[in-house]
C-alpha cells in the first residue's frame, strides 16, 4: 500500500494516510472548498485515478472513490480487454473545484468530481501526455507531451519532438448543472 503524507503550512494539518490505489503513484494535487485544501486527488499507473478528502472521520465517505481513466476499449463489447495506461498528472481547476487527468494514451479529460462525470475527452496526440497545469485563474490549461518510458527504452524515438500545449478553457471545466 502507497502512503500519501500531507501537509499544509497555512492549517498546520499534517497527515499520513494510505493512497487507494493499489499500483505506482504518478501525481498528487491538493483541491479547495470554501477556499481551503479540504483533500486531494491522486493518480497512477493503473489506469486509475482517487479523490480523497482530508477529513477522514465519516467512513465510507462518498466523497472518497477511484475512478477509471485513460483506458480505451472497442465501444460496446466489454468481453475483449482494455488498454490501460498510465495516469501521468491530476490537477484540480482553481476556480470551478473540477479536474483535468493526463496519460500515456496522449489524452487530456476534464472531469467533474462532485457529479462524478466526465466533462470532456481530447482527441490522441502521437505521444503520451506527462503533465499538466492550470494558470492560477483558471484560464489557461497546460500540459506536456514527450515519451514517458511506459513502453520501455525499445519504444523511445529520439527523432520525436516534445511539445507543450497551452489552451485556453473558459468554460470547459464549468461543473455541469444539477
Amino acid at each position: 500500500a502507497h502512503k500519501a503524507v500531507v501537509s499544509t503550512q497555512s492549517t498546520g494539518v499534517h497527515n499520513t494516510m494510505e493512497a487507494n490505489l493499489r499500483y505506482q503513484l504518478r501525481d498528487v494535487s491538493i483541491f479547495k472548498k470554501d477556499g481551503k485544501p479540504a483533500g486531494f486527488g491522486v493518480c497512477s499507473i493503473e489506469g486509475r485515478a482517487a479523490i480523497e478528502p482530508f477529513d477522514n472521520s465519516v467512513p465510507n465517505s462518498k466523497d472518497k472513490f477511484t475512478f477509471k481513466c485513460h483506458r480505451s476499449a472497442v465501444q460496446n463489447d466489454y468481453s475483449k480487454p482494455q488498454d490501460i495506461y498510465a495516469v501521468n498528472g491530476i490537477k484540480f481547476h482553481p476556480i470551478h473545484g473540477t479536474l483535468a487527468t493526463v496519460g500515456s494514451d496522449g489524452k487530456f479529460s476534464f472531469w467533474d468530481k462532485d457529479a462524478r462525470t466526465k466533462l470532456k475527452g481530447s482527441e490522441q496526440l502521437n505521444n503520451t501526455i506527462t503533465c499538466c497545469d492550470f494558470n492560477h485563474t483558471g484560464v489557461y490549461f497546460a500540459y506536456a507531451s514527450s515519451y514517458d518510458w511506459s513502453k520501455g527504452h525499445e519504444f523511445h524515438n529520439p527523432q520525436q519532438k516534445n511539445y507543450i500545449f497551452i489552451r485556453q478553457v473558459k468554460d470547459e471545466l464549468k461543473p455541469r448543472k444539477k
